[in-house]
C-alpha cells in the first residue's frame, strides 16, 4: 500500500492541535477555575457597577443571566443597602408589579441596594462548583503518580441522584407556588402546623435570611452543587489523563526520525 502523502501545512496544523489538547489535558483544572470563577463572580459585579454609576456594564450583566435564573428580588441578595434580602412587601412599595415578568425586572434602588444578577438558590449551587474546582486542584497536587484524586472517589451516581432531590422538590415546589399562587411557600403554614408553632413566625414566612425557604434554598443548592462535583470531577481527571497520555505518545512517534 502506498503511503499517504500528508500537506506540510496540514500536519502541522495536527501537530498544533495535538500540543493544544495535550497543554488543556495537563491544566483542565486551571481552564475549570478560571471560567467557573469568572461565571460564579461576574454576578456580583453587576450590583457593584450600579452603585459605582457603570449601569450599562450592569444591565448588560443582568441581561446576560437573565436567560439562566429568575431573577426574582425577593429571593436574591442585594448589595450597597441596608439588607441582604428585600422583602416582597418593601419591593412592591416602589415597584407594585407583582406578575412574574415585571416583578423579575426589578433590580433595585440607591437607597435599597442593587440585586445579585442571579438568585441565593443559584448562589448557593454553583459557588460549589467553583470552591470544590480549587479544593480538588489541592488535592491533586503531589499525588500525580495515582490515577485519581488523593483521598477523592467518585461518588455513585445512584448517590448523586439522591442527592439532587432536596432541590428538586425545593424547586418544585416554589414553581408551583409560584403558578398557582397558592401561596404554600410563601407563609408555609403547613410547617409551622407540622412543628406546632416551635419557631418565631418570622422563620416560616418570606425569604428573608434565616428562614426556612433561605435555609432549604442554601442547603439544598451546596448539596446538589458538592455532590456534582464530586460525582463528575474525578471521572474527568482520569478522562484527561488518558487524553494526555494518548496525544504525548503521539507527538513523541511524530518527532521520531522519517516522521517529519
Amino acid at each position: 500500500m502506498a503511503e499517504e502523502i500528508v500537506n506540510p501545512r496540514t500536519r502541522e496544523a495536527h501537530v498544533f492541535l495535538d500540543r493544544l489538547f495535550l497543554a488543556l489535558s495537563r491544566h483542565w483544572l486551571l481552564v475549570a477555575s478560571l471560567v467557573l470563577g469568572v461565571w460564579v463572580l461576574l454576578p456580583w459585579l453587576a450590583p457593584v457597577l450600579m452603585a459605582t454609576g457603570l449601569k450599562g456594564g450592569g444591565h448588560l450583566i443582568y441581561a446576560l443571566y437573565s436567560v439562566q435564573c429568575h431573577q426574582l428580588p425577593q429571593r436574591s441578595y442585594f448589595l450597597f443597602g441596608p439588607r441582604l434580602m428585600v422583602s416582597l412587601a418593601d419591593i412592591n412599595a416602589v415597584w407594585p408589579y407583582t406578575d412574574y415578568p415585571q416583578l423579575r425586572q426589578f433590580i433595585g434602588t440607591p437607597e435599597m441596594g442593587y440585586k445579585v444578577a442571579w438568585s441565593d438558590r443559584m448562589v448557593s449551587l454553583y459557588t460549589p462548583l467553583f470552591i470544590g474546582t480549587l479544593l480538588f486542584a489541592l488535592s491533586r497536587l503531589g499525588s500525580k503518580a495515582t490515577a485519581r484524586w488523593r483521598g477523592w472517589r467518585p461518588l455513585p451516581i445512584g448517590w448523586w441522584l439522591l442527592a439532587l432531590v432536596p432541590i428538586f422538590i425545593d424547586g418544585v415546589t416554589h414553581m408551583l407556588n409560584d403558578v398557582t399562587g397558592l401561596g404554600f411557600r410563601d407563609s408555609n403554614a403547613w410547617l409551622a402546623n407540622l412543628t406546632g408553632g416551635l419557631f418565631a413566625p418570622t422563620f416560616y414566612a418570606g425569604d428573608a435570611v434565616g428562614s426556612f425557604n433561605w435555609w432549604m434554598r442554601l442547603l439544598t443548592g451546596l448539596l446538589a452543587g458538592f455532590a456534582t462535583l464530586w460525582a463528575f470531577y474525578p471521572h474527568m481527571d482520569d478522562a484527561f489523563r488518558e487524553l494526555g497520555s494518548s496525544l504525548a505518545a503521539k507527538l513523541r512517534r511524530a518527532r521520531r526520525p522519517g516522521n517529519a
